[in-house]
């Protein structure tokens, strides 16, 4: 198999720069007419997969599901089938991030043999870049890829991720660190998130992976404003779009042709 930056190049020349995102808040159920309940999750997500089959990329928003348990988990674990089944990739947003056999843990539910393991999944760093490392080694044994969260769009994040490490921000320094990961690879596996909202991202120009680009619509990030953002080459920005698309739902019709709009909105990013 080959590496997930790879597959994620090919989906994306193929399939168009986009992410989707399933993010079933309850006002969304609400809205859709569904229930705030597992069988509500259920259809919501089946909604999804049947209108986002034509997507590079799609990601579940794990703590949607995990809020209604056993259930919730159920639900994503046959959405995430689903989507593959599609020839969809699937970025589990489970944010996970924690040190030793803890990490170790979570890189086998997320990277590993796992019901829920994805073709790649977002992880916190701020525990140290190096605590990342048993879920990037389990990533690459699977073939696997990681976004690491750099420079994120919410406010509290600023404090941490725009402090000054010697001469660098935090964020730049995560971006080095994951570019390091990469090194020696055609397009690494291993990408970094960046909100596209900031107004002074980090550089990424030499990371030699993907950048996932979360806040694009109804968050205030313009798909025109995207282009070179961190000094990106053409084909490296991922923009992922949750409420802009999902809110024309819930008939799938609407909901895919939502999609493809952003997907054209974006497709000059492709290069």
């Amino acid at each position: 198999m080959s590496g997930f930056g790879e597959r994620l190049a090919g989906a994306m020349a193929q399939r168009g720069p986009l992410c989707l995102g399933i993010d079933p808040h309850p006002e969304l159920l609400q809205a859709w007419g569904l229930a705030v309940d597992a069988d509500g999750l259920a259809r919501f997500s089946d909604i999804c997969v049947a209108a986002f089959g034509a997507a590079a990329v799609v990601k579940p928003q794990v703590a949607f599901f995990e809020a209604y348990g056993a259930a919730g988990f159920a639900v994503l674990e046959r959405t995430i089938g689903a989507l593959r089944d599609a020839g969809v990739l699937v970025l589990a947003d489970a944010k996970r991030g924690d040190i030793g056999s803890t990490m170790a843990a979570y890189a086998q539910a997320w990277a590993g043999d796992s019901p829920l393991a994805a073709d790649a999944v977002t992880a916190s760093p701020y525990l140290g870049f190096g605590s990342l490392q048993p879920l990037l080694d389990t990533a690459a044994e699977h073939g696997r890829g990681v976004f690491v969260l750099a420079a994120t769009s919410n406010p509290e994040g600023a404090d941490v991720q725009r402090a000054l490490a010697g001469e660098r921000t935090v964020a730049q320094t995560i971006v080095d660190a994951a570019a390091e990961v990469n090194t020696g690879e055609r397009y690494g596996s291993v990408g970094v998130v960046v909100g596209a909202t900031l107004s002074d991202p980090p550089d990424v120009s030499a990371l030699n992976g993907p950048v996932l680009v979360p806040g694009v619509g109804a968050q205030g990030g313009r798909p025109e404003a995207l282009a070179g953002l961190g000094g990106a080459h053409p084909g490296q920005l991922l923009p992922a779009v949750s409420r802009e698309v999902l809110r024309a739902g819930p008939e799938v019709a609407d909901l895919a042709a939502a999609a493809a709009r952003m997907r054209d909105a974006v497709a000059y990013l492709a290069g």
